[in-house]
This record gives structure tokens, sequence and C-alpha cells, in this order.
């Protein structure tokens, strides 16, 4: 198979899933091969590492490998601060985060890591917020070797459209959407719901979406057809639409999550799903649809402490895990059992961390620390 219907099968699978999240596991499959590794999983973490949950993987990490990795290598992995200092959709590995000798070194590695033969991962951070964080991972097994350029390339191309899933995923929060019951499925939404044609007009939207019309403070419908008051929304949707007819890697990267603003100041979330093609192309063929839009209010965004920290001092991933452990476990020995690394490590990072923060004291840190603390952060 040419890249080109790869991606567009990949894809297209990719926003099927939005309607049946029975889908993933598949999609995840194929998303490791074409990235070219042994496992793919959906995931989150918490902020500071010390738990989270696999939302959906492809059965490529042994079930058990999955509980001991949460119920303690979590904790371990080098990774688990790292989406702090990364941006949205920036794909990650092992060397973005410390030398790969160090991480030959680790507990996590010899222990949970190599039994499995896994040499490498790439992920990148999907959503993240004060409560936590979700990332889409690729593990590579010794036979696939490190991650590479071409590795990143393939990530890149495929990153924002999961995000995109996964966010509209959790607006409607859907099993499955059977095309007979496709909009009766949204009528209870509490977001605003839209079907529109290729033309932009609307053929179906719930009693949320009505009352946004209504309102017209975001959306209004001329002649039928949905028109965004914000422009680039309105250039957004116009484009999708236009490319939904060329199949969905004609899509592209637009509007991943569009944020709108009220007259009042009230702040909302605009998502498009294109209805292209698979599960989606048969959810509104009744409909003639060629997209849904999903417009909610948002939620206030807040940063999560240990990010903030992390670009304020322009950390790095493990110096920013060494900070943290200072805080939570203690001194340099403490902190080496309990990250899994060298006791030397963490004195060449803790002289890291006094050089960037202009502090000579292990207390001086924690009270940095401490300063980032606030109620919205916890």
């Amino acid at each position: 198979m040419q890249e080109s219907e790869e991606v567009s099968a990949l894809i297209g699978g990719i926003y099927d899933s939005v309607l049946d999240p029975a889908l993933w596991p598949s999609v995840l499959k194929n998303l490791s091969g074409f990235v070219g590794g042994s496992a793919a999983a959906l995931y989150a973490k918490d902020p500071i590492g010390k738990g989270g949950a696999v939302f959906h993987d492809d059965g490529g990490i042994p079930q058990h490998y999955n509980k001991l990795y949460f119920e303690k290598y979590v904790k371990l992995d080098p990774s688990s601060t790292a989406q702090f200092c990364f941006e949205l959709e920036e794909p990650f590995s092992t060397v973005d985060i410390m030398p790969y000798h160090e991480f030959l070194e680790t507990r996590f590695y010899k222990e949970w890591g190599k039994p499995q033969e896994l040499v490498d991962h790439i992920a990148a951070t999907l959503d993240k917020s004060a409560a936590g964080m979700a990332l889409v991972g690729v593990f590579r097994h010794a036979r696939d070797g490190l991650v590479n350029d071409e590795t990143r390339r393939r990530m890149r191309l495929i990153v924002p459209h999961v995000r995109r899933a996964v966010l509209i995923g959790r607006v409607i929060e859907l099993k499955s959407a059977e095309s007979a019951a496709f909009a009766d499925s949204f009528d209870g939404l509490a977001a605003g719901f839209f079907l529109v044609d290729a033309d932009g007009r609307v053929v179906h939207a719930n009693d949320a979406g009505f009352a946004l019309i209504a309102a017209g403070d975001i959306v209004h419908a001329a002649g039928g057809l949905l028109s965004p008051r914000d422009t680039e929304l309105r250039q957004t949707l116009q484009d999708v639409l236009a490319a939904a007819s060329h199949g969905d890697s004609a899509i592209g990267h637009r509007a991943i999550a569009r944020m709108l603003m009220g007259r009042g100041g009230e702040r909302y979330a605009a998502h498009i799903l294109p209805l292209s093609s698979g599960v989606r192309r048969r959810a509104g063929a009744s409909y003639k649809a060629a997209a849904a839009v999903f417009i909610h209010k948002a939620a206030l965004e807040t940063r999560s402490s240990a990010e903030a920290i992390a670009r304020t001092w322009k950390l790095t991933p493990t110096e920013l895990r060494v900070l943290l452990a200072i805080v939570e476990v203690g001194g340099v020995p403490d902190v080496a059992v309990a990250l899994g690394i060298a006791e030397t490590t963490v004195k060449t990072h803790l002289g890291h961390l006094y050089a960037k923060t202009g502090t000579h004291r292990q207390v001086d840190l924690v009270k940095i620390v401490a300063g980032f603390s606030s109620p919205l952060l916890d």
C-alpha cells in the first residue's frame, strides 16, 4: 500500500473511533505498524507521575506488565514528568528526556523494559490540565531499533488526528452511534451539535445547538447556513467541507479545537468531525451530512504547578523529575532509590537545578516548588 493510501485509511479509522470506540484497538495496531513499533496505546498520567490508566491499547503490552507499570514503575519511568516539558502534539522519545546510556542504567529499563525487549518509546501529549494528561505512545521493540527521524515524521502525520478524535470523544462520550439513531444519540447532549451538508447548510441540530443559534452569540444560521461568528472557525469549517469529498487525509491538521469567546466573556470550544468515510459516512448518510460540529462551554484552563515550574526555570525532563523527587522523597540517596538512578546522576542534575534557580540548598528548592502551589493547581 502506498503511504498516502495507508495514511488515509489510518486517519479514517481514527475518526471512526469517535463514533465507535471499539475500533480503537485495531486502529492503534495500525498506528503502531505505520510509525514502526510493536505496541501502541492511548493512556493518561497524573500531573506528577504517581498513577494513570490505559484508555485503549492494541494488546502489544501484556496486561500484567500494564498492571505492573501503573502499580510500581510509573514512578520510575523517566517519561512520567517529560510531558510537562513538551508542547501538545510534539513527539518525544527517550533521548529527548535523558542520555540513552543513562536510561539503560535505570531500574525502569532493567526491570520493566528490558524483560520485554522494549528499547524505546515515542509519545505525544494530546491534552493536559492540572488534573492530568492524555497521551498517545508507541513502543519500540529491539527488532525495531531506536526512534529515528522517520519515526518522528510519521508520528507527526498522525498525532493531530488522534488528538482531534480524543477531544471530540470526550465531548460526546458515546459507546457507539448506529447510523439509524445517529442524530437521536446527540439530542440530549449538553454541547451544541450540528450536522451540516457539503454547502454548510444545517440539516440537523440538537436543542443545545438551536439555543446557540437563537442566542446568536457564537453562531447564527443565515439562510440555513451555519455561520460561526468567529472568522477563523468559519473559514476552517469551509475548508473542512471542501476537503471532505477528497478523503480524510485531505482534512490535514485543521481545527483540532477552536477556542471561542462570547460577548459576555464566556469561553467555548468548537470541534469539527468530518463525515467522509467509514462509520461516519454511514452515520450521516440519511442526512446527507458532510460534517458534524460540536460547540460546548470550555472549562477554565490551568497549568499544573510542575508545568509552570518547568517553563519558568527552563528545566529538562530529568531535572524536573529530580526536583519533584527532592520535594517528595528527600535527600540524594533516597531520590536515587526512588527514581532508580545512580546517586552521581542525581547529584549532577541537582547541580544543574541550583545553577538554573540560583539556589544552593535543597530546602530552597522545596520553597520554590511550594511557591508555585495554588488551589487552582491542586
